[in-house]
């Protein structure tokens, strides 16, 4: 059985949600959930690569693009594959370790997740 409200309009019980909004197919009403209904963390954030595809702590990745590094005459070559990253809410978003450089904060518009 389903545990979706009937509508309050035309109290049809077989209602459905979209996400954020309870719908009545019969009368066509839209509410909205209470908050305590929508499941998601207000403090999450996602992180796409450069395909769209969501990144999350741990992957691998490679860079799709030589990226010069600051402070150093050599640069990140374009296919460098990067283990293990960590993800954070900021303006670069992925830090990582890379080989030959060390600890480094890439911009996750520039990788893609392998």
């Amino acid at each position: 059985m389903s545990n979706q409200p009937e509508c309050p309009k035309c109290h049809y019980t077989y209602t459905y949600d979209d996400g954020v909004h309870f719908i009545c197919p019969e009368c066509a009403h839209e509410w909205p959930m209470q908050a305590e209904e929508i499941n998601h963390d207000p403090t999450a954030f996602i992180v796409k690569d450069s395909n769209g595809n969501v990144l999350s702590n741990g992957d691998t990745i490679t860079i799709i693009k030589d990226l010069k590094v600051k402070g150093s005459s050599s640069s990140l070559k374009i296919g460098t594959k990067v283990k293990n990253i960590k993800l954070v809410n900021s303006d670069h978003n992925i830090e990582c370790k890379i080989d030959g450089f060390g600890e480094m904060k890439l911009k996750s518009e520039f990788v893609k997740k392998l």
